[in-house]
């Protein structure tokens, strides 16, 4: 039953899977926290939230951009039905909650002002292909920003228990966004080996 429950990670399904995403957005809490102390959220502007999970970070950007439209997506159906629930009171105002695939985002060409991602890349199947993908929907000059509990690939305690799951190196993930274009990215870690990034389109 527990290795059931952590297969939920990547891609919440059924009763655990809201089990799960319950726990996404109290567990990831602190991580979110100390990721959005080096994020500038711009006002009257366009986010969007991919991996979205269960919308607790939808709801904080709702809260503290003024005017802002915070999108989100995810590829599980149940996140979506989540992350629609905790976020009800702005759908269809200021947010919309689809699910969808990194790789093919459903936005035009330069039409975001911020695209986020908490927790979500280690489950990416391409990500030179969601790295472009991610360029091609961001307005020149703005910022793709991502924050992980994990960068460190030696560490096998999740990945052991969770199919599918890969850990990358901030440096690494540096790299591969200055190779899809993006001009400069800004990595930050704190002593718990938290990892976040900035890279500017």
């Amino acid at each position: 039953m527990l290795n059931k429950f952590f297969q939920n990670t990547q891609k919440p399904q059924g009763k655990l899977g809201k089990l799960m995403l319950t726990f996404m957005n109290s567990g990831h809490a602190n991580l979110a926290t100390w990721g959005f102390s080096y994020l500038n959220l711009p006002a009257n502007s366009h986010i969007l939230d991919v991996g979205c999970g269960g919308g607790a970070n939808i709801a904080k950007m709702l809260k503290d951009s003024p005017g802002s439209i915070v999108d989100g997506l995810d590829h599980s159906e149940e996140s979506v039905a989540f992350s629609k629930k905790t976020n009800a009171s702005e759908l269809g105002k200021r947010c919309t909650i689809r699910q969808g695939d990194v790789s093919c985002l459903p936005y035009p060409d330069q039409s975001i002002h911020l695209v986020t991602a908490f927790e979500t890349i280690y489950f990416w199947p391409d990500l030179d292909a969601a790295f472009t993908e991610i360029k091609r929907v961001l307005k020149p000059g703005s910022n793709f920003f991502i924050c992980c509990e994990m960068d460190n690939p030696d560490n096998t305690t999740w990945t052991d228990r969770i199919n599918g799951m890969k850990i990358y190196r901030g440096e690494y993930l540096q790299n591969r966004l200055l190779q899809a274009g993006f001009k400069g990215v800004s990595l930050h870690r704190n002593e718990k080996g938290w990892m976040c990034l900035e890279a500017v389109c």
